[in-house]
Formats: structure tokens, C-alpha cells, sequence
């Protein structure tokens, strides 16, 4: 199971568990709607600094993988013009 399941069953689960207390407790039904609002309120609120956590994570990610790929190509760039200066000098060379 990956992280990001397991944290969202975490979530949903501690949500699920809060809204049976609220709903089981001995209360008016506008005091439970105002605890029910509330605690939904602060859910959104967590669930939004999750969303931006990840979204910063995986630019982080697309980064470093563009970095290393920009890398590689730029390696890869350099052997092919080496090898093509080599070739050419042998080639020279025979002349």
C-alpha cells in the first residue's frame, strides 16, 4: 500500500470516527451541527496543507528528475560530438 492510501484511510477513517462521537453525543441537534461544521472546517484545512505539501514534494521530484535528465543529455551530447571528432580525425588521417 502506498503512502499516499494509507494517509488518505488514516484521514477518512479519523473522520469517520469523529463524526460517530459527534453524533452519538448527548446533544441538540444545533450543537451537533455547529461541532460537525466546525470539525469539517478543520479537516478541509488539514487536508489543504496536505495537498500543498505534495504538490511541493513532487515539483521537487519533477525537478531533480529534469535536472538529472537535462544531465544525462548533456553527457550523451558530448560523447556524440567526441566520438564524431574522433571518426572525422581518423578520417583525416587516411586522407
Amino acid at each position: 500500500m502506498t503512502k499516499g492510501k494509507f494517509a488518505l484511510g488514516a484521514l477518512l477513517g479519523a473522520a469517520a470516527g469523529v463524526v460517530a462521537g459527534i453524533l452519538t453525543a448527548p446533544k441538540s441537534g444545533k450543537e451537533t451541527r455547529a461541532d460537525l461544521k466546525a470539525k469539517a472546517d478543520e479537516l478541509k484545512a488539514e487536508g489543504d496543507k496536505k495537498v500543498t505539501e505534495v504538490k511541493k514534494q513532487g515539483e521537487k521530484v519533477y525537478n531533480d528528475a529534469k535536472k538529472t535528465v537535462d544531465d544525462y543529455r548533456g553527457r550523451a551530447e558530448r560523447a556524440v560530438n567526441s566520438a564524431k571528432s574522433e571518426l572525422k580525425a581518423e578520417e583525416e588521417k587516411k586522407k
